[in-house]
């Protein structure tokens, strides 16, 4: 059985084929071909053998196109009706009524039927017209009922078993995307509620430690104090405001939606010629310009910018698709600035529809968040027949206190 299902559909039907063509030859050879016990050996047994070999070359078809070749057999089964029925050809056009049940689509499967009960009679037709026997007709007709019956009863059961059988895998896929989608929401929530208690608790704390030591430095200037113990505060704000960076990272990474956000780290402006690559083969326009001169923005910020950039450009893609985009990321004295705009087709809404506008909302929103938390700010927004996007991050990125946003 396992070998059997191993072969492909063809070479099934090549060996079915096969089969029925040598159980065919030995019927013949054995002499228990011979459907009414009226009929006699006399003739050659080669037009049988030619007939049989032509009807087993149907089979070849068998599954590619059962109706087709259901109605190709009445060819072979005419041939036979017309020098008298023999029971391997009718063997073998019952098992292309069981192909054309089981293998054909519904609407096919009905058809077959009326199809065959139709030249049946035409197949009858013919061999009284060729005979001029009436008893050799009515036989053939009675055998033809029999043969049929039973083909279409035992393909009507092997269809019904397969397509229980289908319709059972269609259900355990279901019921497995279900248990997936079920699976990921938990991991989701469990992220986030995670995200949330770094937010609140940790990156608070961390925040009053750098807020607090940044103050006692305050305090020991002009004082006199021991040197020493303004490095140990120096140290402790600066490992605290790195620490709390680091943090915002992993809430980021934690509170991110997509999958392949997921699983990867935050992407940097290095890599933003391939986000550029890859919009440009999805036939958009775009030119961009980095100049940052001798500045290298901290890991955050440079994060920020990129995570910014590609939010902008997805978002173009999806409202404003092939239209010309302009990224432009320079970094000022004080600041990293990233600018995005791209030209707005005339009479075309920034956001289409409305979920495309709850998706635009909350891509702007990741994006203001993105730089709320470093301290910067970000503009959005439709002005001159163009979409800018705006942001300016420090870069010397201030940590979000507890109770900002979230």
């Amino acid at each position: 059985m396992g070998r059997w299902s191993a072969l492909s559909a063809t070479a099934r039907d090549v060996v079915v084929a096969g089969g029925w063509f040598l159980f065919g030859v030995l019927l013949y050879l054995a002499g228990f071909h011979m459907m009414f016990a009226a009929e006699t050996q006399a003739g050659p047994l080669w037009p049988r053998l030619v007939i049989l070999a032509l009807a087993s070359s149907v089979l070849l078809v068998r599954r590619r196109a059962p109706i087709t070749a259901m109605l190709l057999g009445l060819i072979p089964l005419a041939s036979d009706l017309s020098l008298g029925p023999t029971l391997p050809i009718w063997l073998v056009y019952t098992d292309l009524i069981y192909a054309a049940v089981v293998y054909g689509t519904r609407r096919q499967m009905q058809g077959a039927v009326v199809a065959w009960l139709t030249l049946s009679a035409t197949a009858a037709g013919v061999v009284l017209a060729i005979t001029g026997d009436w008893h050799l007709m009515s036989l053939a007709l009675v055998l033809a009922a029999a043969f049929v019956g039973t083909s279409l009863w035992w393909g009507l059961t092997v269809r019904a078993h397969k397509e229980t059988a289908d319709a059972e895998r269609a259900r355990a896929r279901a019921q497995s995307l279900v248990a997936e989608l079920d699976r990921q929401a938990a991991v989701d929530d469990e992220r986030k509620a995670m995200a949330r208690d770094l937010h609140d608790v940790i990156a608070g704390h961390l925040s009053a430690i750098a807020l607090q030591s940044e103050a006692a430095l305050g305090t020991l200037d002009g004082t006199g104090a021991d040197p020493r113990l303004a490095g140990v505060l120096g140290s402790i704000r600066t490992n605290s405001v790195e620490a709390l960076r680091e943090m915002r990272t992993m809430i980021g990474l934690l509170r991110r939606d997509d999958d392949a956000d997921q699983t990867t780290a935050p992407g940097r402006l290095a890599q933003l010629p391939g986000l550029v690559s890859a919009a440009r083969q999805a036939g958009m326009p775009v030119r961009v310009r980095v100049d940052l001169g001798e500045t290298v923005p901290a890991g955050a910020v440079d994060q920020a910018a990129y995570r910014i950039v590609q939010e902008a450009v997805t978002n173009v893609m999806k409202h404003a698709p092939g239209q010309e985009v302009d990224i432009d990321v320079h970094a000022d004295s004080t600041a990293l600035v990233v600018t995005i705009r791209n030209t707005l087709t005339a009479g075309t809404p920034p956001v289409a529809g409305p979920g495309s506008a709850v998706a635009d909302r909350r891509g702007l929103t990741n994006m203001r968040e993105r730089a709320a938390a470093l301290g910067g700010t970000l503009r959005a927004g439709p002005e001159t027949g163009a979409w800018w996007v705006r942001a300016r991050l420090p870069l010397a990125a201030v940590p979000e206190t507890a109770g900002g946003p979230r």
